[in-house]
C-alpha cells in the first residue's frame, strides 16, 4: 500500500485524512464529516496506522508525490 500525504480514507462512519507522513510516523485527522473539516489529530506509528486502514477505502488519489 502506498501512503501519500493528503489521502482521504473512509473507515466505517469516519473519514481519515493523512496530514503528515514520515518514515516511521503518521499524523492523521479523524473526522465524522468531510464537509466541516472538524476532527481530532492523532500521531501514531506507520504500522498502527496501516492496521487502522485495514478494510478502509481510498476516496480520492492524492495530488502530491507518494513516499514509500
Amino acid at each position: 500500500m502506498k501512503l501519500c500525504q493528503g489521502q482521504v480514507w473512509k473507515s466505517g462512519k469516519e473519514y481519515i485524512r493523512i496530514v503528515r507522513l514520515e518514515r516511521l510516523e503518521v499524523e492523521y485527522k479523524s473526522m465524522p464529516n468531510l464537509g466541516n473539516k472538524e476532527g481530532t489529530k492523532v500521531v501514531t506509528s506507520k504500522k498502527d496506522f496501516c492496521r487502522l486502514l485495514k478494510g478502509a477505502h481510498l476516496l480520492q488519489p492524492a495530488k502530491t508525490a507518494c513516499v514509500l
